[in-house]
């Protein structure tokens, strides 16, 4: 039976790699007597499956997580359970049993991030969202990156715009600085394709020119969306 597991991951564990965080879970089960299925085989492994792993350095307030147990645990009881095994950071939200045929990564469609950044070039914010409406309104958004491979050098042109679902400006929070963009934005994430959110900024610096400092930002995601039959919803 699988359960399909809502956590967060902040603070300094988002500096921890998805293999690192895929550990410090079976280590949790373990100490917890959780009991969760193993793979057979010459080295059997946990079955857990995370929606879609987050880069080194990016927060989350909602990640999602199926793991497939050999008979069924109280919901209650393993979030308690858990939360006090689990370290700072990381914190069990809500659980629920789920009879899913897809793989959780399969329905994973789409990631809404919040991306704060700094600018040495600022201008009005209203104009900046007139601007991004405007970018978004275009039929082809294309983006280009260099990528090496074997030590060849190989030009990746593609379009991004079916990759961007909607993006808005963070415009009456008196916390912002006044050097400071927030945006928050849908991006394509998942196995039907995928925009990394510093990709979404270098396109979005080329197109604004306002000089984003783009290796500072800070990139919270915080929510996934399972698309299913063309429908965005929540994957629980």
């Amino acid at each position: 039976m699988n359960l399909r597991v809502k956590f967060t991951k902040k603070g300094y564990l988002k500096y921890t790699s998805h293999l690192d965080l895929m550990r410090l879970f079976q280590r949790a089960f373990r100490r917890g007597n959780i009991p969760i299925k193993y793979s057979e085989g010459y080295n059997p492994q946990p079955k857990m499956s995370i929606a879609s792993p987050l880069a080194l350095g990016i927060e989350s307030e909602e990640e999602f997580m199926d793991i497939e147990l050999s008979n069924k645990f109280p919901e209650k009881e393993f979030i308690k359970i858990m939360n006090n095994e689990l370290p700072e950071g990381i914190k069990i939200l809500d659980v629920k049993y789920v009879d899913e045929k897809k793989s959780l990564p399969s329905i994973v469609g789409w990631s809404y991030y919040e991306i704060s950044v700094k600018t040495k070039n600022m201008i009005d914010r209203n104009v900046i969202e007139a601007k991004i409406n405007k970018w978004l309104s275009e039929r082809e958004i294309i983006f280009e990156r260099i990528k090496f491979k074997k030590g060849k050098e190989i030009k990746e042109v593609k379009n991004i715009r079916p990759l961007i679902g909607n993006i808005s400006l963070v415009k009456d929070d008196k916390n912002i600085s006044d050097d400071t963009i927030v945006f928050r934005c849908l991006l394509k994430s998942g196995d039907s394709g995928n925009l990394k959110p510093t990709d979404f900024l270098i396109a979005i610096e080329d197109y604004l020119n306002l000089n984003i400092e783009i290796e500072m930002a800070d990139i919270k995601r915080l929510n996934i969306f399972a698309e299913l039959e063309g429908k965005i919803q929540s994957p629980m």
